[in-house]
């Protein structure tokens, strides 16, 4: 039982790091795509910024794979009830993505500019539309979810596309949209120079600022909402399924880990750290330290919002009792012991390869060396 409930637990820790480098890396791309149209003026200068992140913006989306696949393998029940009740949202998500890697490949096969210019736009459209989703699920999480499960644990989705669109969901939808801007903005201003460069560094800018007052208001909000409470549930190492526990509904509830355990303010303090320090950054002209700070923003922020639903993934406010915990939605202990041996083996391959990718690739992309080369983006 011990080593289920630590495994469980170590799955829990996991998925939070791959859905932040998910918004990290895959965030950093998707902000190039967003501020494509508003800081590159001429067809070159956009170019420029989209073979910024050209040699790599692919291979990020390997963190977008292995957080599905996770929550695939990890957590079947959470995956299951998530992808068939979100299911308008999850094909939004899609058909956005397909759409990238279009205007990638097929931008500048024409010199037309309507041409051109119809694929910037389905890029910023490619770039913004996810991360707001994105936002806006991990806020519609903390709402709660609903749905609920029948005798044989089907889940029955009783909500509608409009309820996901809540305020407090839209307001967590543009607070990832500003950090995946920070994220791009800076990444261009790491890889261009001159006009490109004053333009990113503006954007990265005022996307911090962004960030922290929604940061701040999302803090003050859940403050005053309601939030889950596990009352009574089997053991967390023991097999079990949401109809095994009882929840209850209490204003501000998501706060109580945070009383019970002081020090898991860090992460907010953290989060609030990364985007002011950042901001200050990118006024210094400092992209690389910038780049880094805005990660440890992503992370005060997913690691927030994830200690403040502890042990919740999926809350229910159909019926409460039958939210889904880290506890009764996790795969057999096997599943997650084989899970484990893989992870130790290929993720710190991807880390490597990454980080050479990066390493090799470095340096401003030139404008005459993007019109030279056919094979450019």
């Amino acid at each position: 039982m011990e080593l289920y409930l630590f495994l469980k637990v170590l799955w829990w820790v996991l998925l939070g790091v791959l859905l932040i480098g998910l918004a990290v890396m895959v965030g950093m791309d998707m902000g190039v795509g967003t501020l494509l149209r508003f800081v590159g003026r001429t067809d070159t200068e956009r170019r420029i910024a989209l073979n910024s992140i050209g040699p790599h913006w692919d291979g990020n989306q390997v963190w977008f794979i292995l957080g599905g696949g996770a929550i695939f393998a990890a957590f079947p029940l959470i995956y299951a009830t998530a992808f068939s009740g979100l299911y308008i949202v999850m094909m939004l998500l899609l058909w956005t993505m397909i759409v990238r890697p279009l205007g990638f490949e097929y931008r500048s096969k024409l010199p037309s500019a309507k041409w051109r210019n119809m694929w910037d736009w389905a890029l910023l459209v490619s770039g913004a539309v996810p991360m707001i989703v994105y936002g806006a699920g991990v806020g519609n999480m903390l709402k709660g979810v609903p749905f609920h499960f029948g005798w044989d644990l089907t889940s029955y989705y009783t909500g509608s596309f409009l309820s996901l669109l809540n305020p407090f969901a839209v307001m967590c939808g543009l607070l990832s949209l500003s950090l995946s801007i920070y994220m791009g903005g800076v990444m261009l201003m790491g890889r261009t120079e001159d006009d490109l460069y004053s333009r990113s560094q503006k954007a990265a800018s005022g996307a911090a600022l962004v960030a922290i007052v929604l940061f701040a208001i999302g803090g003050i909000w859940v403050s005053t909402m309601n939030g889950f409470v596990l009352t009574q549930s089997p053991a967390p190492g023991v097999a079990q399924t949401p109809m095994h526990q009882v929840v209850q509904v209490a204003s501000g509830a998501w706060l109580n880990n945070f009383k019970t355990y002081p020090v898991m303010w860090i992460v907010p303090v953290l989060g609030f750290a990364g985007m002011l320090l950042g901001f200050f950054s990118v006024r210094g002209g400092k992209s690389t330290l910038a780049w880094w700070l805005g990660a440890i923003a992503w992370i005060g922020v997913i690691g927030t919002a994830g200690l403040s639903m502890f042990p919740f993934m999926m809350p229910s406010i159909t019926d409460p009792s039958q939210s889904l915990t880290l506890w009764n939605s996790g795969s057999s202990q096997r599943t997650l012991l084989w899970m484990t041996g893989f992870t130790i083996v290929f993720v710190p391959l991807i880390l490597w390869y990454t980080s050479w990718a990066f390493y090799v690739m470095r340096g401003k992309v030139k404008g005459e060396e993007v019109e030279a080369d056919s094979h450019s983006y």
